[in-house]
């Protein structure tokens, strides 16, 4: 294995859901105010180990699925499923081989209540020397019968070493794409999940501690209770507050970058990124809510792979470094110290924008702008500054 893993996640949403009752597809439905897949989505698309996300759907619901990522960033296209899960997993497998991880973590898009904490398990789990497959299990309480036919009995299993396993389930990528692509060919679609298909190709699987909050939701009273549970979490009593500056000198160039918005000037701006110092503000004020850091230690100045990066991708990073905590965004505050250019024209792009990347409604962002009365280096129209402050909530106890 190499030094660095690369890790992706795939989650599998390609299914119609039947026993969950009428309607859309149980993954598109709302639980908490967002579709089911949008809770989900948040958590992995958040994850500082994940580089990519990649979601499995059926093409017919291309729509729903477009609907459900505006609330949820997510890396990658989708990827047309298949007749049966088994079939859906290769294909998502079979897409991310272009590009292959090391690492790929497979999870059903009805386990809305996966958290950062499962993840990091799984991770850890994958790092133990030897292991291929690795998948969460928690302990059954219940005394489980085997039946025939006749749903007469005809076992006990003992408690003690049976599990109930869950998703997310972390394999080593090449060799869960073999052993899909060998039970393909040989017509085996017998499997429930991903550590089954490794189990016939041979293979060991590890269990690790999983998460008993972590519900798969399969029938209409499993979103009620997931609905109540979501309001539960989403009492949001934990209130944060974080703040965010930005300043950047003129260069040489013909525009700015304020707020997601491209602007005229007759100056540039000197930057290792686009120079949008809105953008940048706001998201060191959202990382610093939630105490996780600042923007450089997320996205290295010293990296090349930032150099000249649109900030909207901070932005949209430290909008879903909330939402795996389980946050929601309050409200905005945004405060551009320049001489020029005017910010006024511009004022209402900014917002739209800024709302849109973090999926929030423009009203919750405000921006304002003054001058520095010809004192210091802005006075001077020697560069420009933000200032911002952002409101989250986070669930409390």
């Amino acid at each position: 294995m190499k030094p660095t893993r690369t890790i992706a996640a795939l989650i599998v949403a390609a299914g119609r859901g039947s026993r969950a009752g009428d309607g859309v597809p149980k993954q598109y439905r709302p639980i908490g105010g967002k579709p089911l897949l949008a809770h989900a989505l948040a958590v992995f698309a958040g994850h500082p180990a994940i580089a990519t996300v990649r979601v499995v759907i059926d093409p017919a619901d291309a729509t729903l699925y477009a609907e459900s990522i505006a609330a949820a960033p997510v890396l990658g296209p989708p990827v047309p499923g298949g007749a049966t899960r088994q079939a859906s997993v290769l294909a998502g497998l079979s897409a991310l081989a272009l590009d292959p991880p090391d690492i790929v973590l497979i999870h059903d898009a009805a386990r809305p209540f996966v958290s950062a904490e499962l993840i990091d398990r799984a991770l850890a789990a994958m790092a133990e020397p030897g292991v291929l497959a690795a998948v969460p299990g928690t302990p059954v309480v219940d005394t489980i019968k085997t039946v025939d036919l006749a749903e007469q009995v005809t076992g006990t299993p003992a408690r003690p070493q049976l599990r109930a396993i869950q998703t997310p389930q972390a394999f080593d990528f090449a060799a869960l794409l073999q052993a899909h692509r060998n039970a393909a060919a040989q017509g085996d679609a017998a499997a429930t999940d991903d550590a089954a298909v490794m189990e016939r190709a041979g293979h060991a699987v590890r269990v690790f501690a999983g998460d008993t909050a972590n519900v798969k939701l399969t029938y209409p009273l499993d979103f009620e209770a997931a609905e109540r549970l979501m309001t539960r979490t989403i009492a949001m009593n934990d209130l944060r507050v974080g703040q965010g500056y930005d300043v950047h000198a003129f260069g040489p160039g013909d525009h700015v970058w304020l707020g997601g918005v491209r602007i005229a000037h007759d100056r540039g701006v000197l930057a290792h990124s686009d120079g949008d110092v809105v953008l940048h503000a706001v998201t060191d004020a959202l990382l610093g809510a939630i105490a996780d850091g600042d923007i450089g230690s997320h996205f290295p100045p010293s990296d090349p792979q930032w150099r000249g990066a649109s900030s909207d991708q901070f932005l949209a990073h430290a909008g879903a470094r909330v939402a795996a905590r389980g946050g929601r965004i309050g409200n905005i505050d945004i405060t551009i110290v320049c001489e020029a250019p005017r910010v006024g024209p511009h004022r209402d792009a900014m917002r739209a924008r800024i709302a849109e990347i973090l999926g929030l409604a423009a009203e919750r962002v405000a921006i304002k702008a003054t001058t520095s009365e010809q004192m210091g280096f802005t006075g001077r129209r020697e560069g420009l500054a933000a200032l911002a402050v952002a409101s989250i909530r986070l669930p409390g106890e």
